[in-house]
């Protein structure tokens, strides 16, 4: 996992992610009100060894920095942290031991030769692994328990004076503080819409008696109304703050809506994704992990930042022992796990494979442990089975859930013939989960999977039958039978959420329904655009207007307007219409497969593992040149390999 050769900080692997996971799940704030999360949390080992034996060819000097109390190991000999060490030439063997109760135990290894580099154990006196480090923290002057972020200012595009006050709109989303230039105190009104800006009694956010001094918290929001001033009375200032990362993909092309699309998404998505991958800038700000589990999708064909979807993978889990499902959400731990190898499939990490192999394999334990004698995993107290914010029969075990769990089953089988593990036992499980699956939940009369069995309803709704096509459960009749049935069938209650919109929209794809797809991008998506979105939202119903649009969870402006899950145009887009998808871990070998008949003109770059593809098209002429050998250019069922850096041209 730590592959630097300069000294950067240390730390337990999973310490620093779990750390400031927790720390992220209690930036939530509601009308005044803090509210963290209300699930388990973990928090990261307290007391930490590090270790490393030298043979040293010349004596050498060095200094331990740490963040807590401890001393320094040479030989047996006890050294104070923070003053230089002196070392003789010969085998060294050096600990360092630091422990504190406020925040994480880390080092940073001042010297020529001996240094915090690759190379160092950690330990927490039980499990010792390769220590483990950021690449955002390589600085002796930093410290880990903090995140260092970078402030833009961002200056309000207009000012109006309305409802006996001004409103500042600062013409895009906004995730940070606001200055204040005033002679009195004033009342800052935040939101995401104008309508709920000025909302002076309902607006989630809102502060009362600011000065210019007044410390003010960090939020999110487009707009501020200030009530019962006139313009010119006061100056308000937007602070943004980020974490900046690299994006190597563009998108253009001859449809400006499209583009649009692609632009408003790849905000959102880099909104939602500073340290971690979390739902929206806004309300939660929590790391919820089947949000995440989309997030690093879309993640793979925009920013392909491998860092944030460690961190988020790792701060999910947290410690080894599990008390209880990830938000409390089953099929949220499900996801999870299928996330971790997606995340190999797109890196190749096979050191960070090994770093989270033992907390995917337990828990997949966790889940058998809570199967019934079919091999159904059931809803056990206090767990959510969520899938969607939709209506269905979730009365005892439910299809959806079952069809993650066969998912999983396949990751840990893959994952572990990875590294070499004994997998043999899970084939057992996906075999008689899938024999029962078909038996109890496949309805052949109506030519899909319904939601449960056990209520007698027979309901069905999309989400198990999208499940099913994604994960390759079912054959090709049945594909078209639930194509025909569900996907198309308008009988069927319509998905609202973008969260599930990704799924059905991805199976659509799968399907070779690009054209239906391509609709919904500009129906759903360009809907959102068309009532003013400058992000994508949690969820949006078409039929909706005026402050209806804003509300959510009983609440009048509870839904999030910059919902990373709402960026998804841009995995459809680079998946299913470019085309492009790894074929083997790392995209040591990829291919290009466009589906591209929507569009007579055409340029993207998209980003692979160590490099990019650019596919250009201009009428009838298609160019694709990677930057890195392995991929293969489909095209009419005509395949051509591609040799680095070199284009290749073909008629389309």
């Amino acid at each position: 996992m730590l592959m630097s050769k300069e000294a950067v900080w240390l730390w337990y692997p999973g310490d620093f992610e779990i750390h400031q996971g927790m720390l992220q799940n209690f930036k939530r704030e509601e009308r005044g009100m803090g509210w963290p999360a209300y699930w388990y949390i973990d928090d990261c080992n307290r007391n930490v060894n590090f270790k490393r034996h030298y043979d040293l060819k010349e004596s050498t000097q060095f200094t331990v920095l740490a963040k807590g109390t401890g001393y320094v190991d040479v030989n047996g000999t006890k050294y104070r942290l923070n003053h230089a060490i002196n070392c003789d030439a010969g085998a060294t063997d050096i600990q360092v031991f630091v422990g504190n109760v406020q925040g994480l135990p880390t080092i940073y290894i001042v010297g020529e030769i001996i240094k915090s580099d690759s190379g160092w154990l950690a330990s927490n006196f039980v499990t010792t692994l390769p220590a483990g480090h950021d690449i955002l923290y390589t600085d002796r002057n930093q410290d880990p328990n903090g995140i260092e972020y970078r402030t833009e200012k961002v200056v309000a595009k207009a000012q109006q004076a309305v409802d006996g006050g001004v409103l500042y709109d600062f013409g895009r989303a906004v995730n940070g503080t606001v200055t204040v230039k005033t002679n009195g105190p004033v009342t800052l009104c935040y939101g995401e819409s104008e309508t709920e800006a000025r909302d002076v009694e309902m607006c989630y956010y809102k502060q009362s008696d600011v000065t210019a001094t007044t410390k003010v918290r960090k939020r999110a929001f487009r707009y501020v109304f200030v009530p019962h001033c006139q313009l010119g009375d006061i100056e308000l200032t937007a602070m943004h703050e980020y974490i900046p990362k690299n994006n190597p993909s563009s998108f253009t092309s001859d449809n400006k809506l499209i583009n649009q699309i692609w632009n408003v998404a790849t905000e959102t998505l880099n909104l939602c994704s500073d340290l971690f991958f979390i739902d929206g800038i806004k309300r939660d700000r929590w790391i919820w992990a089947g949000d995440a589990y989309q997030a690093n999708f879309i993640n793979q064909y925009s920013f392909f930042n491998e860092d944030i979807d460690k961190r988020t993978l790792l701060a999910l889990r947290g410690q080894d022992d599990i008390k209880q499902h990830m938000n409390t959400i089953v099929d949220y731990s499900m996801l999870w796990v299928i996330g971790v190898l997606n995340h190999y499939q797109m890196t190749g990490d096979r050191e960070f494979l090994k770093i989270i192999y033992p907390k995917l394999e337990s828990m997949v334990q966790y889940f058998i442990q809570q199967t019934n004698e079919h091999g159904f995993i059931y809803g056990r107290k206090n767990d959510w089975i969520f899938v969607d914010w939709s209506e269905m029969d979730k009365q005892g075990t439910v299809a959806a859930e079952q069809i993650l769990l066969l998912e999983d089953y396949k990751t840990i089988m893959t994952c572990g013939e990875v590294l070499g593990k004994d997998v043999a036992g899970y084939q057992a499980k996906y075999d008689q989960l899938f024999k029962n699956l078909m038996k109890y939940f496949w309805d052949d009369e109506q030519g899909a999977f319904i939601d449960s069995y056990e209520s007698g309803k027979r309901h069905v709704t999309r989400h198990a039958n999208i499940f099913a096509i994604l994960f390759d459960v079912v054959d090709e009749n049945k594909q078209q039978l639930i194509l025909k049935n569900v996907l198309l069938n308008n009988a069927i209650t319509q998905i609202t959420t973008p969260y599930f919109k990704f799924f059905e929209q991805d199976a659509l794809c799968k399907l070779g329904e690009q054209h239906r797809v391509y609709q919904v991008l500009l129906d759903y998506w360009g809907g959102m655009l068309d009532r003013g979105a400058v992000t994508f939202w949690e969820e949006f119903d078409p039929s909706q207007h005026g402050k209806d649009m804003y509300a959510m969870y009983g609440d009048p402006y509870g839904k999030s307007l910059c919902h990373a899950w709402g960026a998804s145009p841009i995995y459809l887009l680079g998946r299913h219409f470019v085309g492009l998808r790894p074929t083997a871990p790392g995209y040591q070998t990829f291919e290009i497969k466009p589906e591209l008949s929507e569009f007579h003109h055409l340029h993207t770059v998209l980003p692979i593992k160590g490099g990019t593809v650019t596919v250009v098209k201009d009428q009838h002429q298609l160019s694709v040149t990677a930057s890195r050998a392995g991929g293969t250019l489909i095209v009419d069922g005509q395949r051509q390999s591609l040799e680095p850096n070199r284009t290749a041209v073909v008629p389309v």
